[in-house]
């Protein structure tokens, strides 16, 4: 069993900056691939931002140069620090990880998700 552990959303002003934690626990071998996630209302699921266990990262169009994800695997977490935010960044931000089980198994998990609401 895998717990994922969100934290560091809230409502913040635009230009303001905000830093989402997730931490990982449970049956866990190795941690792969880790990302985040966002789903505003009335649209769909999108990645925001990636990172593989090598330390490569992919981000969406619309937060290059101001989001910046990053992680921790002797913490088995992963960061996303945002800045500059935009009205347009509002949603829910989820965590997910592909991982190795200690069964030896591939697995793919999801977090609860924290809301992130840029408004003035």
């Amino acid at each position: 069993q895998v717990q994922l552990v969100e934290s560091g959303g809230g409502l913040v002003q635009p230009g303001g900056s905000l830093r989402l934690s997730c931490a990982a626990s449970g049956s866990i071998f190795r941690i792969n691939g880790m990302g985040w996630y966002r789903q505003a209302p009335g649209k769909e699921r999108e990645l925001v931002a990636g990172i593989t266990r090598g330390g490569s990262t992919d981000y969406a169009d619309s937060v290059k140069g101001r989001f910046t994800i990053s992680r921790d695997d002797a913490k088995n977490t992963v960061f996303l620090q945002m800045n500059s935010l935009k009205p347009e960044d509002t949603g829910v931000y989820y965590c997910n990880v592909d991982y190795r089980t200690n069964s030896g198994h591939i697995a793919n998990y999801w977090g609860q998700g924290t809301q992130v609401t840029v408004s003035s």
